[in-house]
């Protein structure tokens, strides 16, 4: 059967416990219970999810593997009932084939030797969550001042089922079999931030992969929170070669602008043992008011069901907004997309407009709006509030339209206004086609090597010079 357990959140209690090692990956089936995933969005729109549940004792029989449209999941994503107590502690480790490599000239793989992590973090609501990702000790040797240094990777979006997580994909650049589409974007930008001797762990968010709950798309705290503990995770992976020390990055576009561009504004707080030398964020969702007007409707509209069905989880108030307004097509789109990857969303969701979705014919952007206490609620994701630690290069091409450009530079005015050490870059490029992600996707592309080359001198303890003073006359 494909299903996504659920379990309550209040019943994880700190206590770190060894896992044995991940099972291995049994073969796709090819087929997808799409019922019990409608099912649980059912309960997450009604305000249920969270309520009510009993976690399954430790002594009980291994559960079900869970199989996410075709792909099962292997048993190392399963939390376990008892989480430790400390930020990013180890809950267990595996090795992990990487798909794309090759032998070096040493006889080490390039571009290095990959771990399967999963580690304790902290969620929006203050409970312990598990959390799972990689950890990959590059081949290449570093060679800046000081310790090899760490880059933590926030993936651009994914989707919301278990097999669109980023460690899968690094495992499987490419996942297509008929019910799911996935592919490894990331890898490009991984690989080479490894060639520069940097090692990199990259995390998969909360609920992404982890199989207890629904991935919290775009939440701010969860998404920093997850980051910033992977970047303490990485430090514990037997035999890495980074020290406490070693200067660490934060890099990430899209999704993943968000979520450096949050987790940097946190740092100071929440992780102030992780050394923060430098933050690249790209396209990052400041504004998720603004940015659901942008989805809504365009190639990438699925990503708005992941939103809603994210915050619904996590959010009361969201939750009984949700509740109240969405109609049976909507509940039932809800639970379909909970299992998608983006490929899968495009094909499935594209162009779709959140009106189709509510009892009224409103789009869930005029709903919320007129909910004080929904829009209180997307209020308190706004990225900008706090000034981020250390230098930000913070990127946004000009004709982007999914995450609008005006958002991203509002961003960069906020962050200015508060002293912070901003490089902003406006990338420059023709308009290359409304509401179909070219225009969103291209920069990312384009800008990758100023980014990496940016934040690779950040490692090396090179100075940044904010650009600030530039904004009244930048694009």
């Amino acid at each position: 059967m494909s299903r996504k357990r659920t379990r309550s959140r209040s019943t994880l209690t700190p206590a770190p416990a060894p896992a044995p090692a991940p099972a291995a990956p049994a073969p796709a089936t090819g087929r997808s219970d799409k019922a019990g995933m409608r099912l649980l969005a059912g309960v997450v729109a009604a305000g249920t999810v969270c309520a009510g549940l009993t976690a399954v004792p430790a002594s009980a029989a291994a559960p079900e593997p869970v199989v996410s449209r075709g792909v099962t999941i292997p048993a190392f994503y399963t939390p376990p009932t008892e989480l430790p107590s400390a930020n990013g502690a180890l809950i267990r480790t595996g090795a992990m084939p990487l798909g794309l490599s090759i032998p070096g000239l040493d006889g080490r793989a390039m571009p290095g030797t990959a771990t399967r992590l999963m580690y304790k973090s902290t969620d929006s609501a203050g409970l312990p969550v598990a959390v799972t990702g990689a950890y990959i000790e590059p081949s290449a040797a570093w060679k800046g001042t000081g310790p090899r240094p760490l880059v933590a990777v926030a993936s651009g979006t994914m989707g919301q089922g278990d097999q669109c997580a980023p460690s899968f994909a690094l495992q499987n650049p490419l996942t297509l079999n008929g019910d799911t589409v996935s592919v490894g974007y990331e890898a490009l930008a991984i690989y080479r931030l490894l060639s520069t001797g940097a090692a990199v762990v990259v995390t998969d968010y909360v609920g992404l992969g982890a199989t207890d709950r629904l991935h919290t798309y775009v939440n701010r705290l969860d998404q920093a929170h997850a980051l910033l503990d992977a970047a303490r995770a990485a430090r514990a992976v037997p035999g890495a070669s980074i020290t406490p020390a070693s200067r660490t990055g934060l890099y990430g576009y899209s999704q993943g602008g968000g979520a450096s561009a949050a987790a940097a504004e946190l740092q100071p707080s929440y992780a102030p043992d992780v050394p923060l030398a430098g933050t690249y964020a790209g396209a990052p969702p400041a504004d998720l008011t603004s940015v659901m007007k942008g989805i809504d409707g365009s190639a990438l509209a699925g990503a708005l069901a992941w939103s809603i069905s994210g915050f619904a989880q996590a959010d009361p108030d969201l939750r009984a907004v949700v509740d109240a307004n969405i109609s049976a097509t909507g509940k039932a789109a809800l639970a379909d997309a909970s299992t998608m990857c983006v490929g899968d969303a495009l094909f499935g969701y594209g162009f779709t407009k959140s009106s189709k979705w509510t009892t009224s014919g409103k789009s869930m952007g005029e709903i919320i709006a007129a909910e004080p206490r929904a829009k209180a609620a997307l209020d308190k994701q706004r990225i900008g509030t706090l000034k981020p630690s250390g230098p930000v290069r913070l990127a946004t091409g000009i004709q982007d339209d999914i995450v609008p450009h005006a958002q991203v530079r509002q961003l960069a005015l906020d962050w200015c206004n508060k002293g912070a050490n901003v490089t902003y870059d406006a990338i420059v490029l023709p308009n290359l086609g409304d509401k179909i992600l070219t225009n969103h996707l291209v920069p990312l592309i384009t800008d990758q090597g100023d980014a990496i080359s940016w934040l690779t001198d950040r490692l090396s303890g090179k100075t940044a010079n904010s650009n600030c003073w530039t904004m009244p006359i930048q694009l």
